[in-house]
Formats: C-alpha cells, sequence, structure tokens
C-alpha cells in the first residue's frame, strides 16, 4: 500500500476522489490490444523532475499532461508543422504546403488519439476501451472522409478509405513480414491463424458488398439500368455491414476476448512502463477532445487542398488519396506493427493490419455511406472496376499468405511487389476527379445552358 501511496504523491493527477487509482492486473492487461501496444513502441518515458517542483497543483497537472501527451511520444518533432498549417491557411500560403504541412500534422496526432483512447480504457474497464479502440483507431480517416463528403468530393472518400484498406494488407503487412523474415532468418516465423482467419473473413465479406453493386452496373449497362438500384443496394449492404462490424466487436470483446489479447510482456520488458496510467479520467476526455478538433482542422485543409497539390506536383488525386494520404496519416501505428515484426511477435503485426483493414471496411466505409445519405448526398458502394479489382486481389492475396501460419521474408516481399504495382498503376491512372453526383451536376448546368 505504501508503494501506491508514494506513486500517488509523484503524479497527484493519478488521483480519483482523493484516492489513488488502483488498477487490477485483469484490467491492464485486458486493455493491452494489438494496436495499444503497436503505438506504445513509438512512446517514450517523460522526464517530469522539474514539474514535480511546481508547487500549484492547478500548474503542476497541467504541465504534467502537456509533458506527457505533446513530448511523450518519438514523432513530438512533427507537431510544430500543426501551426505551421495553420499560419499558412491564415495567411494565403501556397495550397500545396497546406496540404503537405497538414499531412505531417495529422501524422502525431493519429498516434496520441491512439495514446489517449489507451489512457481512458485503464479507467473504463477493458469493454469500454475496447470500443473506444474501436471507433476511434481510425478516426483520422474518418474525419478526412466526412469533410470530403460536405465537398462532394466523393472520389477522395472512396480514394482514401481504398487507399487504407490496401495500406494495411499489402505495405504494413508486407513490410512487418518482410522485416520480420530478414531479421529472425534463423528462427521459424508462427502466429496464431484464429484472428488472421476472422479478420479475412470479414474481408471477404465486404469485398461481396463493394462487388455487386459494380457487377449489376455493368451488367445492367446494356438495360440502361438506372443508378437508383445501385445506390439502395448500396445503402442496404452498408446497413448489413454495419451490423456484421457490431457483430465482430462483440466477438471480440465479449465471447472471444482471449483470441485478439496480445500476448502479454515480462515484467521486466520497456512494455511494462505502460502498465499504469500517466493522465487522469478527465484530463484524458479533455485531450482527445482537443486532439479530434485539431484533425478536424487539418483534415479539412487537406481535402479543400488536395486537387492544388495534384495540380502543383504533377500527381493524380488519385495517386495522392490512394498511396500518399494512408502512409502518411497511419505512418505511427504502421511503424509500431514493423518494429514488432523485427522483434518476432507477428501476432501483433497481424493484430494491428489485418485490425485496421477490417475496421476501415466494415465500419468506416459502410457509415461513410450512411452518412451521406443522411446529408443527402448518393455515395455508393461502386468503386469503379480498377479499384475493386485491386481490393479483391489485395484481399486474395493477403488470405493466400496467411493460411498456413508461418511466414518468411518471401511472403513479405511479395505482398510489398504487390503494393507497388498498384501505386505504379495508380500513379500514371489520370481518371478526372468528380466532385458530385451527376443529377447535382446536370442541374447546376441547365442555366447555362438554357441562356446559351
Amino acid at each position: 500500500m505504501a508503494g501506491i501511496n508514494n506513486h500517488s504523491l509523484q503524479e497527484p493527477w493519478l488521483l480519483e476522489n482523493g484516492n489513488p487509482k488502483v488498477l487490477t492486473r485483469e484490467i491492464r492487461h485486458h486493455s493491452r490490444t494489438a494496436h495499444n501496444m503497436s503505438s506504445s513502441s513509438l512512446r517514450k518515458k517523460s522526464d517530469l523532475t522539474l514539474v514535480y517542483k511546481v508547487r500549484c497543483g492547478l500548474l503542476r497537472n497541467f504541465l504534467a499532461n502537456l509533458q506527457e501527451v505533446i513530448l511523450g511520444t518519438k514523432l513530438s518533432v512533427l507537431f510544430p508543422a500543426i501551426p505551421l498549417a495553420i499560419v499558412a491557411q491564415c495567411y494565403g500560403f501556397g495550397r500545396p504546403w497546406i496540404f503537405a504541412l497538414s499531412l505531417l500534422g495529422l501524422t502525431p496526432l493519429a498516434e496520441r488519439i491512439s495514446f489517449l483512447t489507451e489512457q481512458l480504457s485503464y479507467y473504463t474497464g477493458p469493454t469500454v476501451g475496447g470500443l473506444l479502440n474501436a471507433t476511434c483507431g481510425n478516426a483520422t480517416e474518418l474525419i478526412i472522409a466526412i469533410f470530403a463528403l460536405s465537398q462532394h468530393k466523393i472520389d477522395v472518400v472512396k480514394y482514401s478509405l481504398l487507399g487504407s484498406i490496401l495500406s494495411n494488407l499489402l505495405l504494413v503487412l508486407g513490410t512487418s513480414l518482410f522485416c520480420g523474415g530478414i531479421a529472425n532468418l534463423g528462427k521459424e516465423q508462427k502466429y496464431d491463424r484464429k484472428q488472421a482467419d476472422v479478420n479475412t473473413m470479414l474481408l471477404l465479406l465486404a469485398l461481396l458488398c463493394h462487388m455487386l453493386p459494380l457487377l449489376s452496373r455493368i451488367a445492367g449497362e446494356t438495360a440502361s439500368v438506372s443508378a437508383v438500384p445501385i445506390l439502395e443496394m448500396s445503402r442496404a449492404s452498408s446497413v448489413v455491414m454495419l451490423i456484421g462490424y457490431i457483430s465482430y466487436i462483440f466477438f471480440q470483446l465479449v465471447t472471444h476476448r482471449q483470441m485478439f489479447e496480445a500476448p502479454e510482456e515480462s515484467e521486466d520488458g520497456d512494455d511494462s512502463i505502460e502498465e499504469t496510467p500517466v493522465i487522469g479520467f478527465w484530463s484524458g476526455i479533455v485531450w482527445l477532445v482537443g486532439m479530434t478538433i485539431v484533425v478536424a482542422l487539418l483534415s479539412e485543409y487537406v481535402v479543400g487542398t488536395i486537387e492544388d497539390a495534384s495540380e502543383s506536383w504533377g500527381l493524380s488525386v488519385s495517386f495522392i488519396s490512394i498511396i500518399l494520404l494512408p502512409i502518411v496519416g497511419n505512418a505511427a501505428e504502421h511503424a509500431g506493427a514493423i518494429i514488432f515484426a523485427f522483434k518476432n511477435k507477428l501476432d501483433i503485426s497481424l493484430g494491428v493490419a489485418l485490425g485496421s483493414a477490417t475496421q476501415i471496411a466494415m465500419f468506416v466505409v459502410p457509415l461513410c455511406v450512411v452518412v451521406a445519405w443522411i446529408m443527402g448526398i448518393e455515395m455508393d458502394l461502386n468503386f469503379n472496376l480498377l479499384e475493386t479489382g485491386a481490393l479483391a486481389l489485395s484481399i486474395i492475396a493477403t488470405a493466400f499468405t496467411l493460411q498456413d501460419g508461418t511466414s518468411h521474408y518471401l511472403k513479405g516481399l511479395a505482398l510489398l511487389l504487390c503494393y507497388i504495382v498498384i501505386g505504379a498503376c495508380f500513379f500514371v491512372s489520370r481518371t478526372p476527379l468528380n466532385t458530385g453526383n451527376a443529377v447535382n451536376i446536370a442541374v447546376n448546368a441547365a442555366p447555362s445552358i438554357l441562356s446559351a
């Protein structure tokens, strides 16, 4: 008990109703998901020696939280990009610069949101913490998609979400398997196939929901079928996918929780420093809301300047959305997965890559369709032939790669080469950006046609 009291004296912001917050080993262990452990690999322990000397409790609390949240990550060097992006926007600097600075600013914010959700999970317990991770794990992609929808940039929404899935399945998983195989040439790399099988099954379900609207459009082109049935089919499929995702969360958090738990670290390992929270519950909520607001602001900058960056850099919007946005936006999470692959902990790497891909495909994409439906925007699940084909082949290639429960560097290399080929395809593709549906375009163009 003395150890707890000493700990609470050193960190007074961890007090709850005047008493030290005590965490059971069960809560600490169950809150350590693959995403949490992947993100924690980029964190660093803060030195609070000077903060302890501050006598004012409120100021000491604020400075401690500021140091833990802002300086407690190896990506803290990228935080200056956030005010620079805001200044560039306010003073009318080059819009490509605003786009680049906003992308850099989103990188540490995505990692910090993951950190804050993990901190809150210590107080809420494993179930609520898992729900927070399930909804906030890809908050950056969701916020960017909503802002793009509000500006009727439906293609940007589809490209960015497709890019997130491809990036997780091919780039992150491929790099993890490749680096893990090279670093552990003398060891046999194994992983639990159960979690991979569940995620693969859900990805195939998402692929089915994407392919049916496309096949319906192709089959009905000769019969002059209108877009309304395809739109309704997409909305119905989105509701089904959301039901499937809710069932997946119940499966993950309640009935088969042990299947998704990350391997427990030894008490002497570096990860043991994350066994206790470093900020309080209400402080975590305030920081999480603040970070989300900043992410929303930078997301608005990214969506508003993506076409200018495309023209200035000579890159297509599809390439920027499918390749650049996911790589930069999820750099922290991706780096963590690769680090654990080096340590021959492929279960964590697979949990990050497949879990993120499943969350995007089964939750973020259908949620965007439903949100667009509420906003009166006609967004469907038809991602066009090239994009849907790339998604289908990526899921199939990943499923074959993970079928035997073992890994080596050649499997990772094959996935990486698939990603390079897809990236090259979209690099040379110059598909025009559709910023709205055909009905709105026709209505807006009608007055000018009549006056002519």
